[in-house]
């Protein structure tokens, strides 16, 4: 059998030939985003675009698919490509190395792509890239906050304002509600965030403290995000 065979079984030939001309820009390569890209990779969509201005650091060993001893120091965007390439050559990757703020963002083109996936934690940013994607007409989805929390079984899908419990989503919510923006989808979780047990927590370059974060909620998020990609991209329609 060939690579997309069994996405093809599932989803039909033309849904198959769709995903090959669909153009998805992800925004960060982390816990969620790296998940995301490897399973938008893998399910057949045919162009990526990858937004991350960060290296992989050992602390990303613990839970961000791009990260192994070999790739650590590495730009995250160069270590994406390099996997995702490895896993389909004929896939296209194009890599941008920018930490993406609302004073730079003009330097890319929303209208390019067919779907915008927000997985990064700096909320001027959620809310530049949720805002730029409307106002281009460009679905778009966004992940909450997944630091902190053990639960896969608590992470949910709906628009932004059915969200609830995430301290992110709360403040998105009010930020999106001001910009008279609805409708967005996000995947999100109700569990309370844990807290930090050990007294010397981690301190981000930032100066904030770092949350204590595993592979689970980040990894499973990022497969949800990719799901609800390509399931809107071919409209497929579950129980059919």
């Amino acid at each position: 059998m060939k690579a997309f065979d069994r996405v093809e079984m599932f989803l039909g030939k033309s849904a198959l030939e769709q995903l090959k001309k669909t153009s998805v820009a992800v925004f960060g390569a982390g816990g969620v985003g790296s998940f995301c890209l490897e399973s938008l990779a893998r399910s057949g969509v045919g162009k990526l675009t990858v937004v991350d201005a960060d290296t992989v650091d050992e602390s990303n060993l613990n839970r961000q698919l791009i990260a192994t001893e070999s790739t650590v120091g590495k730009s995250k965007v160069d270590a994406v490509k390099e996997r995702l390439l490895s896993i389909n050559p004929e896939l296209q990757v194009e890599t941008i190395k920018l930490f993406y703020l609302p004073d730079n963002a003009d330097s890319i083109d929303m209208s390019q792509f067919d779907y915008v996936v927000d997985a990064v934690d700096t909320v001027s940013a959620k809310v530049e890239i949720i805002c730029r994607a409307v106002k281009a007409g460009v679905k778009v989805i966004t992940c909450m906050g997944t630091g902190g929390k053990l639960k896969i079984e608590s992470l949910r899908v709906s628009t932004v304002e059915k969200t609830s419990g995430c301290p992110l989503a709360r403040v998105m919510r009010r930020e999106l509600k001001a910009r008279g923006i609805t409708g967005v989808k996000a995947v999100w979780s109700e569990e309370s965030t844990v807290q930090n047990k050990e007294e010397n927590s981690a301190v981000k370059a930032d100066g904030k403290t770092a949350p204590p974060s595993m592979i689970f909620v980040p990894g499973a998020a990022g497969l949800m995000l990719a799901r609800e990609v390509v399931l809107d991209i071919v409209s497929y329609k579950e129980g059919l």
